[in-house]
């Protein structure tokens, strides 16, 4: 990566990393897709400075992977909903899982079961052209300025 802003990087990678690379986004995506929205919800599960919170929902909500909705006039209450943006990156948060309970596991894990048949998730990263599991093949990278 370079020492301009990540965002403007051509790298996909880099500029997805500079939105959700911490893992406060990505925990709080994570408690999203299992159902949080409100503030003290994410905060409970989270035990995260409020102040760092209010920060990270403010970027996501920016960035469209969440949007917020009031939920309460008196008091002015909102939540965080999560978008089609912020519902695509499930399957980015599984891999991650996945990864981290091979190279990372030891001593209890959470476990994420298919919810009709009670099975444990499994992963895979499958290009979609070719049907060929990502990291199987070799890859070229092209940048933007090669052609």
């Amino acid at each position: 990566m370079s020492d301009k802003d990540p965002i403007l990087d051509p790298c996909p990678i880099a500029r997805s990393l500079a939105l959700v690379g911490d893992a406060w986004s990505m925990l709080i995506l994570r408690d999203a897709q299992m159902g949080l929205t409100r503030f003290d919800q994410f905060r409970k599960s989270l035990g995260i400075a409020p102040t760092i919170l209010t920060r990270r929902l403010a970027t996501l909500t920016e960035e469209g992977l969440l949007q917020k909705r009031r939920y309460s006039e008196r008091p002015p209450r909102e939540e965080y909903l999560l978008t089609t943006a912020g519902r695509d990156f499930l399957p980015v948060l599984f891999m991650i899982g996945a990864w981290g309970s091979q190279y990372r596991g030891g001593g209890k894990l959470t476990r994420f079961l298919d919810a009709e048949t009670g099975m444990e998730i499994k992963p895979v990263a499958v290009d979609e052209v070719t049907g060929a599991k990502i990291g199987t093949r070799p890859i070229r990278i092209v940048s933007p300025d090669s052609g």
